[in-house]
């Protein structure tokens, strides 16, 4: 079996990358070289404590750890996904609904058909991957339905003014934005094995698993993420589009 030969020093020397970025900020003046410095720098510091957080979880095996682990990651997404929208009331509680809930059935249904085992290699990845998909997802949502409501203002309000709830005045916007937390997750299903070789399947050949084999573990992912995509954006919208209006139902 091949294996990556990867130490401090590859690292070291493959950080000359960023070298490239910096350059090119600089080059054209995009004031960019700071911030790519702090988010190289958390990167590097946050990837090495959860490194051995997971090394610890993993030796333990302990199920109360898992579930820890569970929550800290659905949280911390869901605090991140409602910052794209902190205007609105109770959208962090919003978010970690709706992420959490798409966490839980699609983990569910993995470990109940058998994909996946109820174990903390497998269950705390898997997780990372389902929140994180769900958190850019939502983001998206949220950042298309306050520009929505605020282009389409006359719209709602006559809608309204005509006698609709304040769900029938929202649901073009809910559902538009519903969309668009969708459709990059169908995007990037639509080129996968084309144009990209993602994640799951480019480490697994990393790491000398056959390819075809491989490609099973991929398929899974695009069901998960597919799952766990929609229940969320779902969620998430109309969880969230009533704080748009005050207690008068008046658009805000």
């Amino acid at each position: 079996m091949n294996t990556l030969a990867i130490n401090n020093m590859t690292l070291v020397l493959a950080a000359s990358l960023v070298v490239i970025s910096l350059f090119l900020s600089y080059k054209e003046q995009l004031k960019l070289e700071k911030s790519i410095i702090v988010s190289v720098v958390r990167a590097v510091v946050q990837l090495t404590v959860i490194g051995y957080v997971l090394k610890y979880v993993f030796q333990s095996s302990q199920l109360v750890l898992v579930i820890a682990m569970f929550l800290v990651i659905c949280f911390n997404a869901s605090y991140n996904a409602a910052k794209k929208n902190p205007g609105i009331p109770n959208i962090f509680r919003t978010s970690l609904i709706a992420i959490t809930s798409g966490t839980l059935v699609t983990l569910a249904i993995l470990v109940a058909s058998g994909s996946i085992q109820l174990v903390a290699s497998q269950v705390v990845p898997i997780t990372g991957m389902i929140a994180s998909n769900s958190m850019v997802a939502i983001g998206l949502c949220y950042r298309h339905m306050t520009t929505a409501f605020k282009d389409r203002r006359q719209q709602v309000q006559e809608r309204l003014a005509l006698g609709a709830n304040l769900k029938q005045a929202s649901r073009i916007i809910v559902r538009e934005s519903i969309r668009t937390g969708i459709t990059p997750t169908l995007d990037s299903t639509k080129t996968m094995g084309i144009v990209s070789l993602p994640g799951m399947m480019s480490g697994l050949i990393f790491a000398g698993v056959d390819p075809v084999h491989a490609i099973k573990y991929q398929i899974m992912v695009v069901f998960m993420l597919m799952s766990t995509t929609a229940i969320a954006s779902v969620i998430a919208c109309y969880g969230s589009y009533r704080g748009y209006f005050n207690e008068y139902d008046q658009l805000v």
